[in-house]
């Protein structure tokens, strides 16, 4: 074995033959550039411009009046919005969220579409269903009307109707943040 990496060792060794050397020439510098360099135009949005589709995740935190007692929610929900400010219709899009009852035990589920207008400020409704989770019966089937006002964060009021708990009124606040603009 020791004899055979001998062999190797000593056939794969280089020897620099000083008569056959031939020096390589580098050039330290890139060749000169023939031309201006070419950039395309940035078109950057105007920062008043606000139109766009959005997608809005933040938390969610609200006083609700259901089942002849008060207690409030805390949860998070995400949004997608196309806003055309000048529009009439200034605001399209759907809210999905989920809250945290902060007594009661559970916690609810909506699925809401939105619109607005643009009256001085975004202000517009929202409906759809609701879902009633309860760590001690089944799910409830529910859902809801509502106000909402865009002033940097969201006040809301909502009323609804929940089965067999009957009816409901929120109030609370969605601090939207955006995450995505196109």
């Amino acid at each position: 074995m020791f004899a055979v990496f001998l062999k190797v060792m000593s056939t794969n060794v280089a020897h620099a033959d000083p008569a056959t050397f031939t020096p390589t020439q580098i050039e330290p510098d890139p060749p000169a550039r023939r031309g201006g360099p070419a950039v395309a135009p940035v078109q950057h949005r105007p920062s008043w411009d606000l139109d766009g589709l959005y997608l809005w995740l933040g938390p969610t935190g609200a006083a609700s009046h259901i089942d002849a007692d008060w207690d409030s929610t805390i949860g998070a929900s995400a949004s997608v919005v196309r806003v055309r400010e000048s529009a009439l219709l200034g605001a399209i899009g759907a809210s999905f969220g989920a809250s945290r009852w902060t007594q009661r035990g559970g916690g609810r589920l909506w699925l809401d579409v939105l619109a607005g207008t643009h009256a001085g400020r975004m202000v517009g409704l929202s409906a759809g269903p609701h879902l009633e989770l309860s760590d001690l019966s089944h799910p409830r089937l529910g859902g809801s009307v509502g106000v909402w006002g865009f002033l940097g964060v969201t006040p809301f009021v909502r009323v609804g109707a929940v089965s067999d708990l009957g009816g409901f009124v929120e109030i609370g606040l969605h601090l939207a943040l955006p995450v995505l603009r196109r």
